[in-house]
């Protein structure tokens, strides 16, 4: 019996490690999109994204079949509450990858991020992925020190935000308006998903350790 209710408990967290690789993948689809202009695979992230939610559902349920059926405590407990958090910041990470692609949508034929300022989205995309990508690690080896090492990766983003706004700001931008609002938009979006990845791995840190890093949102 102990064998089965360890085996569930490991299974939200496969389930987890599972859907982060499906939001690397909304990630990295939605930034072609926005740095192509092509509105299919923009449709095929926007339609994409009812999986992510099917996942989220499915861990939802192994979690509250835990607290109902074991009554977990102590260790066990932390565990499911910690996944029942990170499983809604995963599926808020699916939506902000939907929000690139509408971005990527609106615009077409044309492409929604200027040239002088293509460089430095695009960095926030890979940032992005590249955090994604690590969290899935961090949940599969439940690793304490790639999870802190995940928050130096959030300083590099947070400068890149810093950049966008600089150059969208700057006497020199003559795109207009409506451009101004995409870039600030997408360094948003961008910038959310980073966080939502430092939170997932601080999350990690509070199951490995029971102790609440200072970053970990209530």
């Amino acid at each position: 019996m102990r064998d089965a209710y360890t085996e569930q408990l490991e299974s939200v967290f496969d389930e987890l490690a599972g859907m982060c690789r499906r939001v690397e993948a909304a990630v990295e689809s939605a930034t072609l999109a926005l740095m192509t202009g092509d509105p299919s695979i923009a449709e095929q992230v926007i339609s994409a994204d009812i999986e992510i939610d099917r996942m989220r559902e499915d861990v939802e349920e192994n979690c509250f079949s835990l607290l109902s059926l074991q009554q977990p405590v102590a260790g066990d407990l932390r565990t499911v509450v910690a996944a029942l958090r990170m499983v809604s910041e995963l599926e808020r990470m699916g939506d902000l990858s939907v929000h690139v692609a509408k971005i990527a949508r609106l615009r077409v034929p044309d492409i929604a991020v200027p040239e002088e300022v293509r460089p430095t989205v695009a960095r926030m995309a890979v940032v992005a992925r590249t955090m994604v990508g690590q969290v899935s690690t961090v949940i599969t080896t439940r690793d304490v020190e790639a999870a802190i090492a995940l928050g130096k990766a959030d300083e590099e983003m947070d400068q890149l935000r810093r950049t966008s706004f600089s150059e969208l700001l700057g006497d020199e931008w003559n795109h207009g308006v409506e451009a101004a609002v995409d870039i600030a938009l997408l360094g948003r979006y961008y910038e959310r998903i980073a966080d939502h990845a430092v939170s997932i791995a601080n999350r990690v840190i509070f199951v490995v350790t029971g102790h609440n890093p200072t970053s970990v949102d209530a």
